[in-house]
């Protein structure tokens, strides 16, 4: 516990430091990040982490993370052309090494450059492009986040009787659930609150509900395909908190999330 606590106590620091600077300290970390939680996907999956399709994979992540605006560019390929070129590649790559690399290895590891690349994409998009208030949005859904994963294990240590989802989670209660959907509501409206110009009533429930549900359905994710492959950790990067993909299953579900159904504002 001792070691759990110092590990998460340093790693907020940094990560929180950096978010709060913004920029290219911010882009660099989440780019490190990205990469290594598809490292820790690759090596889930028995594929070599260093092979010559795993390489595509990081340079494709990177692809995802490039920082245009930064940058003062514009993107060369709109998202769905270069989703489908990219498809294409690992199709093609099934061709290449005469079924060594078969079609269910390529769609898994394609599969992990849309979910971690596109996750930390919208990540570093909430933090840089939201009209000069990417913070307080950034830390709002990160609040909820955290509240919500706070709220479910609290509540279903002390009240949880029945399992949410025992054949992925054994651990997980729905009395925990939904004491995290109530704590990310309360965060939420906090904010709300705290700062009406930005945030009103209606939409902070939304935020709230939206990161709580959906947050805790990307841990399931995570549980699912770790319970597929028979580990507890998907690295161990963090002393007693697991990997990268361990500590953001929540958050790179989230913000694409909350972008897509439109309860970010335009920018």
């Amino acid at each position: 516990m001792k070691q759990r606590l110092i590990t998460g106590i340093v790693a907020g620091v940094i990560f929180l430091g950096l978010c709060f600077l913004g920029g290219w300290p911010y882009q660099l970390l989440l780019m490190a990040m990205a990469l290594i939680g598809y490292y820790e996907f690759i090596k889930m999956t028995g594929t070599s982490a260093f092979g010559g399709t795993a390489l595509t994979g990081y340079a494709a992540v990177l692809l995802f993370m490039v920082p245009w605006d930064l940058l003062g560019l514009n993107a060369p390929l709109a998202w769905e052309q270069g989703i489908w070129l990219l498809l294409l590649l690992f199709l093609l790559v099934t061709v290449f090494t005469k079924n060594k690399l078969d079609i269910r290895i390529t769609a898994l590891l394609f599969t992990g450059i849309v979910y971690i690349g596109t996750g930390f994409s919208y990540m570093a998009v909430t933090r840089s492009s939201m009209d000069g208030q990417g913070l307080f949005w950034t830390f709002l859904l990160l609040s909820c986040i955290w509240g919500s994963d706070a709220g479910a294990y609290f509540v279903g240590k002390s009240l949880g009787k029945h399992k949410l989802w025992p054949a992925i989670s054994p651990n997980k209660t729905v009395e925990g659930a939904a004491g995290g959907v109530l704590i990310s509501l309360v965060i939420a409206l906090i904010y709300a609150i705290c700062v009406p110009d930005l945030l009103t009533i209606g939409r902070a429930l939304l935020i709230g509900l939206s990161c709580a549900v959906v947050g805790q359905l990307g841990d399931l994710v995570q549980s699912a395909y770790k319970r597929v492959y028979g580990i507890k950790d998907s690295g161990s990067l963090l002393p007693g908190h697991g990997g990268i993909l361990d500590r953001c299953d929540s958050w790179i579900v989230v913000f694409p999330f909350v972008h897509i159904v439109m309860l970010m504002p335009y920018y």
